[in-house]
């Protein structure tokens, strides 16, 4: 498989993917109350948007690939 077609279909997978989530969500640990032995912790989910354009650009991008890939062999 040549380079152009298989960026630009790992490209278009991005794509899709970032419109169907529009966002990263992950959760971290943090250290709520540290007193001497006792230590309490909390869960916190944080979320990194992703803004629809950012899939449309990927989305583009990965078929303008993925025809330059096959108009060059």
């Amino acid at each position: 498989m040549k380079t152009y077609t298989l960026i630009g279909i790992i490209l278009i997978v991005i794509g899709i993917i970032a419109f169907t989530y529009q966002g990263i969500t992950y959760t971290t640990r943090e250290k709520v109350v540290d007193i001497g032995p006792i230590q309490i912790n909390a869960d916190k989910t944080k979320t990194i948007p992703l803004p629809p354009i950012v899939g449309g650009i990927a989305l583009v991008g990965g078929i303008v690939l993925l025809v330059a890939g096959g108009k060059k062999g």
